[in-house]
């Protein structure tokens, strides 16, 4: 991704040569707030800050912005943040509650987004693999001054994130909606690696499938296909948001941000083709496994009703000298014994043969 240039004309208006104050005395962050920072002029002031004195000092300078991380808050936890902020009830509940397609929704003053973060699961070989994608959540609240963030899952971390972006400036200087910007960059970016690694393992699936005595279940590729689809709803529904973002559909956006989401809409339709296209793969995958398991399956029924035939040859000639008749063909001959074993042998060997040259043995 290209780098955002310098957003200097977008901040907001106030007192330019304000002298910031001294920094805040240390506060404790709460166990579900990872980070709170104040950002002027694209650059982190020093401090830890509390939610509270954090925006008071922004809207106190007129310019610069807010930008908090939450993970995984309880409706007690988020309920201060909320009010301090202004942030819609619902939205909230949302972002308490997770488990939210990727959406885009408007309210007042602010807007509030939801994207899946993914992570690809490692593991020894995808035959025998019981989860390969994992899903988290990153839900953000944007308005003019300040950005929201509330993760859910583990590897949803935005840390690297804040880190590259506080080492350019340049960036920060576009306001809450180039820490937007970042976040879907980074997640789509996500996509990426994990769309890749998942292509390896479809070639080694495929592979499998379609290589002679291969072990691969039905089971196995039915679990390859939830997995795509798993990745397939965290991706699909996360274009209309991206799209809107790049039209302008909110104010809180400003252009130069703007042509910034239409580029990571132009990655995230690459993965949509990726996903697309494994899911395609997948089906096919799945009849050809399907119709392997049904001619083994035949096979197997071949066998077994060829070898039945051929045992029911001597079981049919014991059963018949098993009646006790009196009267009986050749029981008193001294060879007959011999001659009935031997003609019992020459008929399971016709019907072996017969069975063999038709490839049912």
């Amino acid at each position: 991704m290209p780098s955002l240039p310098s957003f200097g004309g977008l901040r907001g208006r106030g007192r330019a040569h304000h002298q910031p104050p001294s920094a805040p005395l240390p506060v404790p962050l709460s166990a579900y707030v990872v980070d709170c920072a104040v950002y002027i002029d694209g650059e982190r002031l020093p401090g830890r800050w509390t939610h509270i004195a954090a925006v008071a000092e922004v809207r106190e300078r007129g310019e610069g912005f807010v930008w908090i991380g939450l993970h995984e808050p309880d409706e007690r936890q988020i309920q201060g943040v909320a009010e301090t902020f202004g942030l819609h009830e619902l939205a909230v509940e949302d972002a308490v509650h997770a488990h939210q397609r990727p959406k885009l929704e408007r309210y007042d003053d602010n807007l509030f987004m939801v994207l899946k973060t993914v992570r690809y699961v490692e593991h020894e070989s995808p035959t025998s693999a019981n989860e390969i994608v994992e899903t988290g959540e990153i839900m953000a609240f944007l308005g003019s001054d300040y950005i929201v963030t509330v993760r859910h899952g583990k590897h949803s971390a935005l840390h690297s994130l804040r880190e590259e972006l506080e080492a350019a400036p340049e960036r920060l200087r576009g306001g809450p909606a180039a820490v937007l910007h970042g976040i879907a960059d980074h997640v789509v970016d996500t996509y990426l690696a994990v769309s890749e690694a998942f292509e390896n393992d479809i070639d080694e699936i495929e592979k499998a499938v379609f290589a002679p005595r291969s072990p691969i279940s039905a089971e196995q590729m039915y679990l390859m296909k939830r997995e795509i689809l798993e990745l397939r709803r965290a991706v699909m529904p996360l274009a209309n948001p991206l799209r809107r973002l790049a039209e302008g559909c909110s104010p809180l956006v400003p252009d130069q941000v703007r042509s910034y989401f239409r580029d990571v809409d132009d990655h995230l339709t690459t993965v949509t083709e990726r996903v697309t296209s494994f899911d395609e793969l997948l089906t096919t995958l799945v009849d050809a496994t399907q119709a392997k398991i049904t001619l083994q399956q035949n096979t197997d029924m071949r066998k077994i009703t060829s070898w039945a035939a051929i045992i029911a040859i001597p079981t049919m000639v014991a059963g018949i000298y098993g009646m006790n008749f009196d009267y009986m063909p050749e029981t008193t001959w001294r060879f007959g014994y011999p001659l009935v074993m031997l003609l019992i042998f020459i008929a399971c060997v016709v019907l072996y043969r017969i069975f063999r040259r038709n490839r049912w043995l």
